[in-house]
């Protein structure tokens, strides 16, 4: 639970972060890119804007279950029909299109980050690809407020992961046919000032009508979508903070197991926002220091979701009850499978990202993650073990 609740925080510190940075290119873009004198917030300005959109997800987890959910179906059809948009209005703009041998078959080996193999930079593009996938268990954290959550909450998170997988898979297929010069998207001297995406966006519709307004719309529908996705992101650490704090598990847990008078735990949304906002603070000091804290949000989520599945299938095998919702024999041989997918990623990922290795290349996610692997044991081995009897049931039965 410890791996899943920082890594939850950690999964709405990315996502809040990196809709402050994409405001920030907007804005530069907006203001006549980095080339036309655009204004390029400083790292003050984008903390800032991380903040505030951390009070207003706080605000809006603050209301009522009922607006949370019109929120969230609004969320779905927004996404939906954004992706759909997006990838096909920006490769039929493209004045030029990749062909698609180019799309399936080509590896960015000249870059400049040292890395030559095709292999090596296939490994290191499954990061994206995973930390895209977190999060699904959300459906889980509500099941307290779903009705048949026995059956709906476990059907919520397959269509979560299906939905993602073919409208994900679409969305990149139709951005990656508008992508000519790698390279010149990763300049740091582009328009967008390296902002790959952004690039991307304002450069098919600058090739085609010589302004790249159409691109900067493009991008206001992906940060609605990201803002969205962070909504849900604190509604979800809320929901594993409250949990956590009824079973007594956190510090003050009296205090964020608390829920006002429409049922929703207050103390523990504001805790949620406070600590995101927290975990972005070293990005001031450090870039490097801030994506080893947020490299938890991939590891850290996988780690908590594999955990239980190992137990389900070596300790608890044979007096594991199944419920309503369940894989029938393919059960264990599916829990197998993920738990060593998960073991084989965690190596993966703690692999350095860029050559030669020095303290500023370095990947710290191992640090990271092995710190709070040694902070959960060392408390459980002090202290927990002797209080902490398992998570309470509120079933009368």
């Amino acid at each position: 639970m410890s791996f899943n609740i920082v890594g939850q925080w950690a999964v709405t510190t990315s996502v809040d972060f990196s809709l402050a940075q994409l405001i920030q290119v907007i804005i530069l873009l907006s203001t006549g890119g980095n080339n036309g004198g655009g204004y390029m917030a400083s790292k003050y300005v984008v903390i800032a804007f991380h903040a505030a959109i951390l009070l207003s997800h706080a605000a809006i987890n603050s209301l009522p279950i009922t607006w949370l959910s019109f929120f969230g179906q609004f969320a779905a059809a927004w996404n939906m029909l954004g992706v759909f948009v997006l990838m096909i209005a920006v490769p039929t703009v493209a004045t030029e299109r990749a062909s698609a041998k180019f799309v399936f078959t080509h590896f960015n080996t000249e870059n400049n980050a040292g890395i030559h193999s095709n292999f090596y930079i296939f490994v290191l593009g499954l990061l994206m690809s995973q930390y895209t996938l977190t999060g699904y268990d959300a459906s889980a954290h509500m099941t307290e407020e779903t009705k048949n959550a026995d059956r709906n909450g476990p059907i919520g998170i397959i269509s979560a992961i299906g939905i993602s997988i073919i409208v994900g898979w679409g969305y990149i297929l139709g951005i990656t046919f508008a992508v000519k010069d790698i390279p010149y998207l990763l300049n740091p001297e582009n328009d967008a000032g390296g902002y790959a995406i952004a690039e991307v966006f304002y450069l098919a519709f600058k090739s085609r009508y010589g302004s790249g307004i159409g691109g900067i719309i493009c991008l206001g529908i992906v940060a609605v979508a990201i803002y969205f996705c962070g909504m849900s992101s604190v509604t979800s650490n809320s929901r594993m903070a409250y949990a956590f704090s009824r079973d007594g598990a956190m510090p003050l847990s009296s205090v964020w197991h608390k829920v006002n008078k429409h049922e929703v735990p207050i103390n523990a949304v504001w805790l949620s926002a406070l600590i995101s906002l927290c975990m972005a603070l070293p990005s001031l000091g450090s870039l490097v220091a801030f994506q080893a804290m947020v490299s938890i949000a991939t590891i850290g989520l996988y780690v908590a979701y594999a955990l239980p599945i190992l137990f389900r299938v070596t300790l608890a095998r044979k007096h594991f009850v199944p419920g309503p919702f369940n894989l029938g024999r393919c059960g264990v041989a599916v829990g197998w499978a993920a738990v060593l997918w998960v073991a084989t990623i965690t190596v993966l990922f703690s692999l350095p990202v860029s050559y030669p290795v020095t303290k500023d290349t370095l990947n710290y996610t191992p640090v990271a993650v092995g710190g709070l692997f040694l902070l959960v044991l060392s408390s459980w081995l002090l202290s927990a073990r002797h209080w902490f009897k398992g998570p309470i049931t509120n079933l009368d039965g």
